[in-house]
Parts: structure tokens; sequence; C-alpha cells
């Protein structure tokens, strides 16, 4: 069961979840206005030539900088290990009335410019008017985008663990047969490897870096589009451990584990492989897994 103090999913902060939402928003929002206009009793909005219309455009554009600078912000804060359900519902509340107080104002500016002619000239009922068509606009979007990306989350992440349709020379099972086997996020078969040879998995936004030894001996790295945490809630009972937001590493492949003032690190012993932090928020589960395996 969901509750409001549950960690906000990181996949909904992401910079592509990000902007999807934004430009969904958009359209979903002026299909509605268009379709909504005949029935609004404060509607001002006009598409003809008209000074109205330049009015309605300020607005629109005003708007949906509003969104994006929110939506900007909002991408920054999924580094925070806090950023929970509720923060997340009262962020989107807070674009709610901040885009009702800017119709708002439009609204009482206007009628008293004489750009429009709005039924209803109170703030007040003008601004819980607007309210609702806000909620509409943006929640609405805002939580079919939210669950559509869910659903994709939860596909990728059961096509990651789906050994069942890989073309091998031998059946695949995982953990038992020592291969890491990562797909893309269209659930193509992208990269398998076996866990002797993998030493760690390196975030990049959207896209992860595969670390590994060839049969010469030599380091390389696979880059594919996948999420860092649909990897990490795949293979939570392999040798991969996550030890930072960016990093997952092989727990058998570390050679040293550094304390230093600034925190623990990894090393791999190898010299084209810097040592890897481990956040706090890790710290004591990857000491844990080092010093048990």
């Amino acid at each position: 069961m969901i509750k409001l103090g549950d960690q906000l999913p990181r996949y909904l902060l992401e910079k592509h979840q990000i902007w999807t939402t934004v430009v969904y928003t958009a359209l979903f929002s002026l299909v509605f206005i268009l379709i909504s206009i005949p029935f609004s009793q404060n509607a001002w909005f006009e598409l003809g030539a008209s000074e109205a219309f330049f009015y309605t455009l300020a607005f629109i554009l005003i708007s949906a900088l509003i969104i994006i600078l929110s939506r900007a912000l909002l991408h920054r804060c999924r580094t925070l290990k806090n950023f929970s359900i509720l923060a997340y519902s009262l962020w989107v509340v807070g674009e709610v009335v901040a885009v009702s107080l800017l119709y708002t104002f439009f609204t009482v500016e206007g009628t008293q410019l004489g750009v429009i002619h709005p039924y209803l000239r109170n703030a007040g009922a003008v601004f819980l008017s607007a309210m609702v068509y806000s909620a509409v606009c943006l929640c609405v979007p805002f939580a079919l985008s939210s669950l559509g990306f869910a659903l994709q989350d939860k596909d990728n992440t059961i096509r990651l663990m789906n050994y069942g349709n890989v073309v091998s020379d031998k059946p695949a099972v995982p953990y038992s047969d020592k291969r890491i086997t990562l797909f893309d996020n269209n659930g193509v078969l992208k990269f398998s490897i076996s866990s002797d040879n993998l030493y760690f998995i390196e975030s990049d936004d959207n896209y992860i870096k595969a670390w590994y030894m060839d049969s010469g001996g030599e380091m390389k790295q696979y880059m594919l589009r996948c999420r860092l945490k649909t990897v990490e809630d795949s293979f939570a009972d392999s040798e991969l451990v996550r030890c930072h937001r960016k990093y997952i590493v092989n727990i058998r492949k570390i050679s040293i584990l550094k304390s230093e003032k600034d925190g623990y690190r990894v090393d791999f012993d190898i010299d084209s492989v810097d040592p890897i932090p481990i956040s706090k928020t890790y710290e004591q589960a990857v000491l844990a897994r080092f010093n048990s395996r």
C-alpha cells in the first residue's frame, strides 16, 4: 500500500520523464481549455485576431514558463533521499495555486483595462474557478503520465528478470550461472557477461555504463539505455550492491575498502579505474556485504 510518507520513485524525477510530462501537460491543457471554454462562466480566452488573443497568449506563455521552471527545479530534487510522495503532492498543489493566482491577476487587470469581459468579476470567485480548471489541467496529465511511467518501469524490471526469452547456448538462470544479463528500456537484450568479469555499473543520466574486463584482460565499458534503479531491484540478491546514487559495484571484485575523512571508497586496484565513493545512505549495507563476502 502506497503511503504519502513513502519515498517518491526516482524515475518520476528523471530528465526524460520530467520533460515528457511537461509536453503532455501542455497538450492536454490546450485541448481541455478549447473544449471547456463554451461551458465556462469565467473564460476570456480568444484565439482570433484581437487584443484579447495577445492577452491570452501572454497568459499561456507565462504559465508554461512557471511549469517549466518548477519542473526544472523538481529535477534537481532527485538527489534528495527524503523527497516523499507527500512532498511531490504539495509541489503539484503549489503549481496549481501559482497558475491560478496568475489567471486571477490577468482577469482582474484585463477587466480594468477593458481587454476582457468575464462574467465573474470578484477576484475570490475567479481564483476558486481557476483552481478547479488548473487542477484538472495539471493534476490529470501528471497522474496519467506517472501511471504510464510506473507501468513502464515495472515492465522494464520484469523484462530484466525474465531469462526465459534469452537466446543462449544454454538455459540462462539468474545468479546460478553467475551471469549478469541487461536489457535496455525497450526490453531488448543488450549485454550479458559473467559476474566474474563485471566490476561496476555507473549511471549516466538515462543511461548506464557497465565496466567489465574483456577476454584480453582489458578494462572496457558498455553503455545502454537503462535505469540504475532497475538494475538494483532486479539483482538485489546477487553480488551487485548499490553504493552511491551513481554506482552499483560487484562486491566480490573490490580489492580495497578505504576509510577517508569524507567517507569510504572502494578500489578495484586497476590503474584505469578511480576509487568509487560510498555515500552515507548505502554505507552500512556495503560494509555488511563486504565483511560477509
